[in-house]
């Protein structure tokens, strides 16, 4: 069994020993459990088991209270530490199952009743923290630890997992980060519904939203030596019978100036950095191709590798943008062998994994899901043709860059002059020069459609002046004219996402809201109810700003100026 299953081995418990040498409630075989310390009748004082402090001995029995910080710090000849006065309810000790092999666990069932300063010290409320503790001898410093030693607990295969509990996997910390470049909190179970299956739900398409009659006027450069030349038709693209078939089924009848000139130039086998606007589709632009080559090639997905090597990595930094992006590649390689695969972080990583194990030729993802996928080894690189980058500047935004350099640089990678890199971005800051720079090959070519970072021409823009605490009457003002056109409501902090949400349900305006606090079922959730129209008003943060596709929406609101132009 893989080490990322779900399974109950190693499953730690949040109550203490019962009898571990023969005396109830006796921890480390000593005696003198429950005894009363006669100094001024403090009451609940242990020798060194049960429920005592701070085990001061360390040897075999050397017991620090199984509910640590609980009840006394009081000492005796077993090794605990007088008080004085024996005062109840004084921890301050770190010590739980302490001794030989012992817990070492930093004080399960902590108090929650607690500030900086209060009595007790503690920190926890009913926290369990096994394997942090600090016992010596053979267990080294780990939770319910047989033999080895190091650092980390849940090495031992005793105890009992409470109700509430779950497994906690070796070398997980509090402070790691989680998929997406999220804390990692409590292991996530949650598993997507499966998805729609079917010719009418994979080709479901828009019937609003681009006005192609303009396409043929935006100004198009492309900079770089020896750019090929721009396709008019997709028949000149000479995309294979079973691609040109589902791009029919689509409901796309002509190549947008992006695809016109993105296509032959990624067929070319050239590194391309293009800046075009939100809803030109750039999606189509580099998916098409890929799977053209891939195609050709007679790449095929199977489910007999335990490290599966995609040709194609796409990173985006939203895991509703990643999804959007992976059924457009569904729908593009409807009916072929080959098999895409989305990663982000929110959903069950053992569900996930299945995914990917049953073939990816194709992996679309968020950086850091993807970095925990390469990093626990089901996915090798040394296939890797394509690496794709959406939305760059956004990531960029977010704080991604970090672990869009990790993931360039895992072992396996190939160097960019063995790979065709293709950066997408809607703007061309400073910074996304120096990343075109580190990560394209030198000949690259820059493709700008449109003014880069300039505003859609077909949005009517109003500006209102109000002062600070007119804002919220403003608003609802402004959405009792709407009636139930869809509007999205743009606001800075995810507090005031969720605040502005419970307003407008105040007032009876159906709202739902999204940011990265919310969990993913939530976040579909409500991505689900604004596009079917039962929630018509969508509170947002920047995360739902950029590459997302949603029809019938008629207004949107920057309740919160931007903090920059882009």
């Amino acid at each position: 069994m893989d080490d990322w299953e779900e399974k109950d081995a190693g499953a730690t418990s949040t109550t203490s020993s019962f009898a571990s040498g023969g005396n109830s409630w006796n921890s480390g075989g000593q005696k003198n459990s429950f005894s009363k310390n006669d100094n001024e009748g403090s009451s609940w004082n242990s020798g060194g088991g049960g429920f005592g402090e701070r085990g001061g001995s360390r040897g075999r029995g050397g017991g620090g209270g199984g509910f640590s910080r609980s009840f006394s710090s009081g000492g005796d000849e077993n090794g605990n530490k007088e008080d004085g006065d024996g005062s109840s309810w004084n921890g301050g000790g770190r010590g739980g199952f302490r001794g030989r092999g012992g817990g070492g666990s930093r004080g399960g069932f902590r108090d929650s009743n607690n500030s900086d300063n209060a009595e007790n010290g503690n920190d926890g409320e009913f926290r369990s923290d096994f394997g942090r503790g600090r016992g010596r001898g053979r267990g080294g410093s780990g939770g319910f630890r047989q033999e080895g030693g190091g650092e980390d607990g849940f090495q031992g295969s005793g105890g009992f997992m409470g109700r509430d509990e779950e497994f906690v996997p070796k070398g997980k910390r509090d402070n790691e980060s989680g998929g997406d470049g999220e804390n990692a909190g409590p292991k996530v179970i949650y598993v997507p519904p499966p998805t729609p299956e079917g010719d009418d739900a994979v080709f479901a398409k828009f019937q609003t939203g681009i006005n192609f009659d303009k396409y043929d006027d935006i100004l198009v450069d492309v900079s770089g030596s020896n750019p090929p030349p721009a396709i008019m038709t997709f028949v000149e693209a000479s995309l294979c019978e079973s691609l040109s078939k589902n791009i029919s089924k689509s409901g796309y009848v002509k190549p947008t100036p992006v695809q016109k000139y993105g296509i032959p130039i990624i067929m070319a086998g050239r590194d391309l950095m293009a800046c075009a606007q939100t809803g030109s589709g750039k999606t189509a632009a580099f998916l098409l191709p890929i799977l053209q080559t891939l195609m050709r090639d007679g790449v095929a997905a199977s489910q007999f590798s335990e490290q599966q090597e995609p040709e194609a990595i796409i990173v985006a930094p939203t895991r509703e943008l990643i999804n959007q992006i992976y059924l457009e590649a569904r729908k593009f390689a409807y009916g072929t062998c080959v098999r895409p695969v989305v990663v982000y972080g929110g959903i069950s990583t053992g569900y996930t994994i299945r995914e990917v194990l049953k073939g990816c030729n194709v992996l679309c993802g968020t950086p850091g899901r993807l970095l925990d996928i390469i990093g626990r080894g089901k996915v090798g690189l040394s296939k890797l043709r394509y690496l794709v980058l959406d939305e760059a500047d956004r990531m960029l935004d977010m704080g991604f860059e970090p672990d869009m350099r990790r993931l360039v640089g895992s072992p396996g990678m190939p160097p960019k002059e063995e790979r065709q890199t293709l950066m997408f971005s809607a703007t061309y800051p400073e910074e996304i020069q120096r990343l075109a720079a580190d990560f394209l090959k030198v000949d690259y070519l820059f493709l700008a459609v449109g003014v880069v970072g300039g505003a859609c021409s077909d949005v009517e823009q109003l500006i209102m002046e109000v002062n600070q605490f007119s804002k919220r009457d403003q608003l609802l003002e402004i959405l009792k004219t709407t009636g139930n056109e869809r509007t999205m409501v743009f606001v800075e902090t995810k507090r005031k996402a969720d605040f502005i949400a419970t307003f407008l349900c105040q007032e009876k305006l159906p709202t739902t809201s999204i940011h990265g606090d919310r969990e993913q079922r939530e976040r579909e959730q409500a991505l689900c109810d604004f596009r079917t129209g039962k929630c018509p008003v969508l509170v947002a943060t920047s995360s739902l700003a950029r590459g997302l596709d949603i029809e019938h929406v008629q207004h949107v609101v920057n309740f919160d100026l931007p903090n920059n132009i882009d």
